[in-house]
């Protein structure tokens, strides 16, 4: 017979493996650290393996102890939606949201997966755009949530993850080590003459513009295809294609930190829910 798993074993398996040490998860548990590791000792019985490897600073996961904790964490954060989703009130109301076409995918999506299964009665609106016509349209009253790229001190807003812009080529074309190298930019002049075009001039390196388009997708298309390199955050680099380092005679193209606004005059359960919502999904890209 196959073992049954139960949830509360592996809740306080990834507890440990978290933390470190037997003891501090105990403590976080609200448990004494020998219920703890009886717990453990259950566990390993079901499995038929070890699953931790102690040692003087604490504990780390054998090979078996790594095969489980992946799914252990993909249930217990399975339990906790169900529970939160089981617990909240269903919302209504409208909520609108601006976000870069970068996190589209990878962030939006998790995020509204996650909180549409909360709250069906939620009308959604997404605006994709570059930061200055997101953060005009929340001055204007057109959005109630915003997510930008900011290059100084964000002021007011909340900092969701540091993400610079980088030079990106593909693996195959190696159009880099073309001269004068050719780029593919945005239509944007500002930030492109700014940012992009001052790193290539303070590193003394001759450039030609290949390529413009309004969309991130439009560049990560210039460098799969072989046109050009292109400035693109450092976690949207696409398949196929690499940083450009100082190793290479390149380096980062501004140090971007992702910021997330409210509108002041935005209100409502539904926007709060839909604010964590892009939160959490930030916090476990």
């Amino acid at each position: 017979m196959r073992p049954t798993l139960d949830s509360d074993l592996l809740r306080t398996f990834v507890a440990i493996a978290e933390a470190g040490n037997f003891t501090r998860a105990a403590e976080q548990a609200g448990r004494t650290q020998s219920a703890v590791s009886m717990q453990m000792k259950k566990l390993e019985e079901l499995v038929g393996d070890s699953l931790f490897e102690r040692g003087s600073r604490g504990v780390a996961l054998t090979r078996r102890g790594g095969e489980l904790i992946v799914n252990a964490r993909r249930i217990v954060s399975l339990l906790d939606e169900t529970a939160a989703s089981m617990a909240a009130p269903p919302l209504g109301g409208p909520v609108r949201i601006g976000i870069p076409e970068e996190y589209g995918h990878a962030i939006l999506s998790r995020a509204l997966g996650a909180f549409s299964k909360r709250h069906t009665k939620v009308e959604v609106t997404v605006r994709y755009a570059h930061s200055e016509a997101q953060l005009a349209a929340l001055a204007a009253g057109e959005l109630d949530l915003c997510v930008v790229f900011e290059w100084q001190d964000p002021a007011g807003g909340e900092v969701l993850m540091h993400d610079p812009t980088v030079w990106v080529t593909s693996t195959l074309h190696h159009m880099h080590e073309e001269r004068p190298v050719p780029i593919a930019l945005y239509n944007r002049v500002s930030w492109c003459k700014d940012f992009a075009i001052k790193s290539l001039e303070q590193r003394g390196l001759a450039y030609r513009v290949a390529y413009t388009s309004d969309t991130t997708g439009g560049l990560k298309l210039a460098v799969t295809s072989g046109l050009a390199i292109a400035p693109i955050s450092r976690s949207n680099i696409p398949d196929g294609c690499r940083e450009l380092t100082s190793a290479d005679g390149f380096g980062d193209i501004d140090s971007s930190n992702v910021v997330m606004h409210r509108n002041p005059n935005a209100s409502g359960e539904a926007i709060d829910g839909m604010q964590e919502a892009i939160r959490e999904a930030f916090v476990n890209r």
